[in-house]
């Protein structure tokens, strides 16, 4: 091949098998990557619709009985995860005084609200698990990949200049060794740098739900204690 006759893919196909092999590794983290952000993508886009229909559902409620009727049929969403723990905790602590002297006013008002805010926090972290599986994938191949794509260039490049201290060999003949080499650095580049951008997208997008699902815990502990100073 001479250097008039170089392209991509001749590079590619005219390859060593250890470049070829750093290739395929890179082009099917690049195919995983990119399964990973749009998966993601899907899942965000849902979960911000879903917080949005069910926040409408709880400002219209005027209990939580009747939150937890209307909001039934929805999917689950990062804020109906929180408040469907919260609701079954408040359900056993008014169960739990159902055969006691002590009110839910009174137990409130001596245990407090360290319960409620802990079965919120569990909802809440359950969600947050959910929107990051997968993320820590992205950070691995953009991470990662650079430095198998180096590997390739390399080697690639020793494979070349091995080449040329055997002798008769020139700089156009060693130039097209060269080039498929630097390929691999490309396409490490290539599946590495939408892996960093969507991660650090998406971690975005979580602490964007997380400061959504702090401020759903507090109206939510506030509307408890509203219940209970009437």
């Amino acid at each position: 091949m001479t250097g008039g006759d170089l392209n991509i893919f001749q590079i590619i196909w005219d390859a060593g098998w250890i470049v070829k092999g750093v290739l395929s590794i890179l082009f099917l983290s690049s195919i995983f990557s990119w399964t990973v952000i749009l998966k993601k993508r899907k899942m965000f886009s849902s979960a911000k619709k879903l917080n949005q229909e069910f926040l409408e559902i709880y400002k219209q409620g005027n209990t939580f009985s009747e939150v937890y009727d209307r909001a039934h049929h929805l999917p689950l969403s990062p804020l109906k995860a929180m408040f469907l723990e919260g609701h079954l905790e408040l359900r056993k602590v008014r169960e739990s005084q159902k055969d006691s002297p002590q009110t839910f006013k009174s137990y409130i008002d001596t245990f407090g609200m360290d319960g409620v805010d802990r079965a919120l926090k569990k909802g809440g972290i359950t969600a947050r698990m959910e929107l990051e599986e997968g993320l820590s994938v992205l950070a691995s191949i953009g991470s990662i990949s650079p430095f198998v794509g180096l590997f390739g260039t390399v080697w690639g490049i020793i494979d070349s200049f091995t080449g040329l201290a055997k002798g008769g060999g020139t700089l156009e003949q060693v130039a097209p060794g060269i080039a498929e080499a630097l390929v691999a650095t490309a396409v490490g580049l290539f599946a590495a740098i939408p892996a960093v951008w969507f991660y650090n997208h998406f971690q975005m997008r979580v602490s964007k739900v997380e400061a959504d699902m702090e401020c759903f815990g507090q109206e939510f502990i506030n509307t408890v204690q509203r219940i209970v100073i009437r």
